[in-house]
């Protein structure tokens, strides 16, 4: 029999939360087969069996721990220098599976490292500009590190920053243009012309194929170009967001027939007055309502904020990272106190939000404003991320990584229909009788996980396949008998 339990019992006790550093570091021997490398991507780890991870010999161990979204990334700055190229790589390319929805950010001593780097580690099996391309496509660069880029010391990262040149203000252009190192000044010159409408038309054959969203999205053009976008819906779809689109080209898109262009600029910060009043007029109310909170608009990165936010809608599972540049605090509360309710779902996603003004947030009318404040404020109370998580399935994956969850108080939902509800009430220990013989496998593994079992039912427990692996799993199980079942399957004795 504990032939066929023993893959559970492993899987348990590797992501049983109260497990210490020396069950945890057993499982790290290859004798424990992928159960290893799953608990050091998938699980957070105490301190001794992170820093066993970090030096462990097997690259393997190493590289799993690289893609894992629970520890502190401020642990993993050892793994930018890893010896492994392939262990840099997956660092680069981010946790596996994606963390639901909110990317982990890499701190700037990796980021640096790993963006400076000469060589792709002594494995020769990755080279240092594919590690590169890997982290620029993984989201764990916040765009705050992106905008600092013309600041850095290292020629490298300054380099880096002229090749986003339409983003940048005039005063970083300048300033890397009479940058010290020739290099720097030479890739200056070079992405210069983005800004330069004759230089734009002139290269635009180059990018057909490939890049015309770039072109005709963020580049300065010529008369000829925009008149071109009139013609082709996808061209005037990246027009509309061209922050280099001439006043006459956003004009007619104000105006334009159809009200899918209208709305794309009735938010932009660099829409005059005339045609704000015209667009609150729109036979349109989602146009109406957007030419209404243009006033909010006076900032590109105002307007960037709201542009993440309207439209999306309440079953929106985009990554929640950063606003950056960030607007003043000042302007957060001015949208939390709005009447619109699309400037209190900007507030509600700020996590930087102060108490006085969230506490509100979570009791709106407006329900996209609370589903909001559940999945982005720290500060949600516990009780509205579990309406939410039993509410909208779309949000549980996210919800439940979340600190605040509630773990207690849910025992009146053992009996819901929806089996991922259920499971999570399965676990609350204030059940007096957890259900381990639920008709849901995931529901009974849940029960067995259950703090409040006694001892004796959780040795029942080990020996049934249906909750052996949550019964491994269980804070309850004493340690000793963590040691024992990893006796059984993998050999040997606990160490002393």
């Amino acid at each position: 029999m504990s032939a066929s339990l023993r893959p559970l019992w492993l899987r348990g006790v590797a992501f049983n939360p109260a497990a210490p550093s020396d069950v945890l570091i057993r499982l790290m021997d290859r004798t424990a087969g992928e159960t290893g490398p799953a608990m050091c991507q998938g699980r957070d780890l105490p301190a001794a069996a992170l820093d066993a991870a970090l030096r462990h010999p097997d690259r393997t161990i190493r590289g799993a721990l690289a893609r894992n979204h629970h520890v502190d990334p401020q642990a993993l700055v050892p793994l930018a220098k890893d010896p492994s190229g392939l262990v840099r790589a997956w660092l680069a390319d981010g946790p596996r599976p994606r963390a639901p929805r909110r990317v982990r950010p890499l701190p700037d001593e990796i980021l640096v490292t790993l963006l400076t780097s000469e060589d792709g580690g002594e494995d020769g099996r990755v080279t240092a500009n594919e590690i590169v391309g890997g982290l620029d496509g993984s989201g764990q660069v916040p765009l705050s590190f992106r905008h600092s880029l013309a600041d850095r010391e290292h020629p490298g990262l300054r380099r880096q920053a002229t090749w986003g040149w339409g983003s940048l203000p005039p005063e970083q252009r300048a300033k890397l243009l009479d940058d010290p190192d020739p290099t720097v000044r030479r890739s200056a010159r070079e992405h210069s012309w983005v800004l330069d409408p004759e230089e734009v038309e002139a290269r635009l054959p180059g990018y057909e194929a490939r890049g015309w969203g770039f072109v005709f999205g963020e580049c300065a053009l010529t008369p000829a170009l925009v008149e071109r976008c009139f013609g082709e819906d996808l061209l005037l779809f990246a027009l509309a967001g061209n922050r280099h689109a001439p006043h006459d080209a956003v004009a007619r898109l104000a105006r334009h027939p159809e009200a899918r262009f209208r709305a794309l600029v009735a938010t932009r910060p660099d829409l005059g007055p005339e045609l704000v009043a015209e667009l609150r007029e729109d036979p349109h109310e989602e146009i109406r309502m957007r030419a209404r909170v243009q006033s909010f608009s006076r900032t590109w990165a105002e307007h960037d904020v709201i542009g993440r936010i309207v439209g999306h809608g309440r079953d929106c599972t985009c990554p929640i990272t950063e606003f950056a540049p960030e607007p003043p605090a000042e302007w957060f509360a001015a949208c939390a106190a709005s009447e619109e309710p699309v400037l209190r779902r900007v507030a509600a996603s700020w996590p930087g939000l102060p108490a006085a003004l969230a506490a509100p947030l979570a009791r709106d009318e407006d329900e996209e404003v609370r589903i909001r404040l559940a999945c982005h404020h720290p500060l949600a109370p516990p009780r509205l991320l579990l309406d939410v998580f039993v509410a909208h399935p779309v949000h549980r994956p996210h919800l439940l990584t979340l600190p605040a969850f509630p773990r207690t108080g849910t025992a009146h939902l053992v009996g819901h229909p929806d089996p991922q509800v259920r499971a999570v009430a399965a676990g609350d220990p204030a059940l007096s009788d957890p259900p381990v013989t639920d008709s849901d496998p995931s529901v009974r593994r849940a029960a067995a996980a259950n703090p409040g079992l006694s001892p004796e039912v959780l040795e029942i427990l080990l020996a049934d396949p249906d909750t052996a692996e949550g019964a491994a799993a269980n804070p309850s199980l004493p340690v000793a008998r963590m040691h024992a079942l990893l006796d059984d399957c993998l050999g040997g004795t606990a160490p002393a």
